[in-house]
């Protein structure tokens, strides 16, 4: 049975639980998402999208393929999917009776690519900052800091926004170049980060390797995704990856804002974020002489399995 319609859009069971764990009800997630959509929309317009959905009694599970019995009025682009090996339909949220279809599945993690449906050319890119386990969220803000600092070298500017998680991310707005060029400048910058301060950060991609150290990843620019600003988290009570001014980074600490707290109390991330910005072609050509973290990593990973056959045939 119906509990609420809003823009056509049929809303059921808004006073059950969300999902197990989260101490939150599916009308708060739909309030939540309904009082940001002016703000959210278009942030994920035109972008292919993939959300986290949950569901009680069942674990959440990410999701790029559109809901069969979809509305025919759900925007989808079709993109292959290369770990799938077939082609997905990922839909495109244009609107709010789109947002509000989501919320009424259950969506709580909307990510999308810097990548629009249809162009070759980046409209931004990612420092994603991952403190390690139990570390204190001050050495995250000096590490923001410190990517801040390796942007303005080049003349570059950026914004920065909470994961929603334990992190922050550091975002710039690009224009004028492709993938592989927006991938490449984003893993410069992440080096020249961790070169800043080698003591608090670090590239390191293999946890074992960073000893206690800020992970600096570059791993979600190009065609990789991120979680939009405003989207919740899968976490109890629903953090909410809050846009944040630089000036104001000390007071800020993870789930300080959850979909229970109030919209009001989120920033304006389109007036926090630069206008985009060329990519100087010294740091994309320093970028391309960096290997892509995860490839390295997975080379190392098999260095050392041969070493331990080796050492146990010996």
């Amino acid at each position: 049975m119906a509990d609420d319609e809003r823009d056509g859009v049929t809303l059921s069971s808004l006073d059950s639980p969300l999902g197990d764990g989260l101490g939150v009800t599916k009308r708060q997630l739909v309030d939540h998402l309904d009082a940001v959509a002016d703000r959210l929309v278009p942030l994920l317009a035109g972008r292919p999208l993939s959300v986290l959905r949950v569901r009680p009694g069942q674990p959440p599970f990410m999701q790029r393929n559109v809901s069969k019995g979809a509305p025919d009025w759900v925007r989808t682009v079709a993109v292959w999917a290369e770990s799938a090996h077939r082609e997905v339909h990922q839909v495109l949220c244009d609107d709010r009776r789109t947002l509000l279809w989501l919320a009424n599945q259950r969506a709580v993690e909307f990510h999308v690519p810097f990548l629009p449906a249809g162009s070759r050319e980046p409209t931004g890119l990612v420092l994603d900052l991952d403190p390690p386990d139990g570390a204190d969220f001050s050495a995250v803000v000096a590490t923001a800091r410190l990517a801040r600092q390796a942007l303005e070298d080049p003349g570059l500017a950026g914004a920065v926004k909470t994961s929603g998680s334990s992190g922050l991310h550091v975002v710039v707005p690009v224009h004028g170049s492709p993938v592989e060029d927006v991938a490449a400048a984003t893993r410069a910058l992440a080096h020249r980060t961790a070169r800043l301060d080698p003591a608090i950060a670090t590239t390191a991609f293999l946890k074992e390797e960073r000893h206690g150290r800020v992970f600096v990843d570059s791993t979600r620019s190009g065609t990789g995704t991120v979680v939009a600003a405003y989207s919740p988290r899968v976490r109890p009570e629903l953090p909410v990856s809050a846009p944040v001014d630089w000036a104001d980074l000390d007071t800020v600490r993870p789930g300080d804002v959850t979909v229970a707290s109030g919209a009001e109390r989120l920033g304006d991330w389109s007036a926090l974020l630069p206008e985009p910005q060329r990519l100087p072609a010294e740091l994309v050509a320093e970028g391309h002489t960096i290997p892509v973290a995860r490839v390295a990593a997975m080379h190392e990973g098999k260095r050392r399995a041969r070493e331990r056959r080796a050492a146990d045939d010996g």
